[in-house]
C-alpha cells in the first residue's frame, strides 16, 4: 500500500516513520508548513486541519496509533 505522512516537523510522526522504516516500508513525507495545498488535503482526509495524519492505502490515521499502523499495513 502507498503510505503518506502529513506533518509539521518535529512531531509524533517521527515515531510512525521509525515503525515504517524498521519494516522497510517506503513512505512519502509531506510537510504541511511548506505546502498550503497539503493542509487542505489533510482537512479533507481527516475532517480537520490537524497533523500528523498518516494515509496507508485508503485508510487514514489521525495522530499516532501504533496498533492501527500495524493493522492497516497487514491489510
Amino acid at each position: 500500500a502507498k503510505v503518506k505522512i502529513y506533518k509539521v516537523p518535529p512531531d509524533l510522526s517521527a515515531i510512525g516513520e521509525g515503525v515504517l522504516s524498521q519494516k522497510g516500508i517506503e513512505f512519502e513525507e509531506i510537510d504541511v508548513s511548506k505546502n498550503p495545498q497539503a493542509i487542505e488535503e489533510v482537512g479533507r482526509l481527516a475532517g480537520a486541519k490537524v497533523v500528523p495524519v498518516m494515509v496507508i492505502g485508503d485508510k487514514v490515521i489521525v495522530g499516532f496509533d501504533p496498533a492501527k499502523i500495524e493493522s492497516f499495513l497487514k491489510e
